[in-house]
């Protein structure tokens, strides 16, 4: 789906030129939007895919520019976001109503923090949701408490983070270590008893198997989509609503909703929570009936 005419890669030095070049394409109306997408889904229109992606090129520099403390090309982490952009706009639909960008945003930062979780350090850094949730928070709960100094954190702020975050405080402890910064695989090392020899010979591979690693990313897929699907149970207002409280990074403050929608903020607030609870029980249905199929023994329980 890449574009003949723009290239979704970032050359060495490159980057001023690129960013400069992306602010050429023209945003699109919502109108242009669906139909385009319409064009690529049914008929599978390349120059109505490529409108689609070049508009959003943008949001993916955007969000990619959230993730430079991690010490990666900065180029590299957009292409990757652009990588998850295509991914996006290939399993668009646009008849459920939302816009491409909201859809987007998350293909783009699931691929920006795979390619962190591969790219940052040799040694595994954990795939579970906690561990990742704590990979791509440490940084930002520091400095919010002021936690900047090297080495291991005070107690004070050990346990603050740990309660914010949602892990052990042995959790945090470990991630904090590990941030500090790589030792080289060949630095010399000796152990006694055990002789000398290399941090690598002593590291054990504890990585999950291939087949393992799929099924978790088709699972996550699903999820995923089933969230996408689910969020069509709501009228716009409701949607807009749920968009601005759950899903983004920084949370619309409900004083900011009620004058948007001229309520009060105690009605955003229950319309929240009733569009929470709508999409979690549609979410539910979605997930047992695709489940359904494939564990006809489950299903007869």
């Amino acid at each position: 789906m890449a574009s003949a005419k723009m290239n979704l890669t970032i050359a060495d030095g490159g980057l001023s030129r690129y960013l400069d070049e992306i602010r050429r394409f023209p945003m699109l109306r919502p109108e242009q939007e669906f139909m385009l997408a319409k064009q690529w889904r049914e008929h599978g229109d390349r120059n109505a895919a490529e409108q689609l992606v070049t508009s959003h090129l943008r949001l993916v520099a955007k969000i990619a520019m959230g993730y430079r403390g991690y010490g990666l090309p900065i180029g590299e982490v957009i292409s990757e976001g652009n990588v998850g952009l295509m991914q996006a706009v290939k399993r668009f639909e646009p008849d459920k109503g939302f816009r491409l960008a909201t859809y987007a945003m998350w293909w783009i930062r699931a691929s920006i923090q795979e390619y962190i979780l591969r790219s940052w350090s040799l040694v595994k850094m954990g795939t579970t949701a906690s561990q990742k949730k704590l990979f791509f928070n440490l940084r930002k709960a520091k400095s919010q408490i002021s936690a900047l100094e090297e080495g291991d954190l005070k107690p004070d702020h050990l346990s603050s983070i740990a309660t914010k975050l949602g892990v052990s405080e042995q959790d945090v402890v470990d991630m904090n270590r590990r941030l500090g910064g790589d030792a080289s695989l060949n630095a010399p090392l000796r152990i006694d008893g055990e002789g000398e020899g290399e941090w690598q010979d002593w590291l054990v591979d504890e990585r999950d198997n291939q087949e393992h690693i799929l099924v978790e990313s088709e699972e996550a897929s699903n999820r995923h989509a089933a969230l996408y699907d689910a969020m069509a149970v709501l009228n716009p207002r409701e949607r807009r609503i749920f968009e601005a409280r759950r899903l983004l990074d920084t949370p619309e403050t409900l004083e900011a909703l009620s004058e948007e929608f001229n309520i009060s903020r105690e009605r955003v607030r229950q319309i929240e929570v009733r569009a929470f609870e709508k999409v979690q029980e549609a979410v539910r249905s979605l997930m047992i009936q695709r489940e359904a199929p494939a564990r006809p023994l489950l299903a007869a329980h």
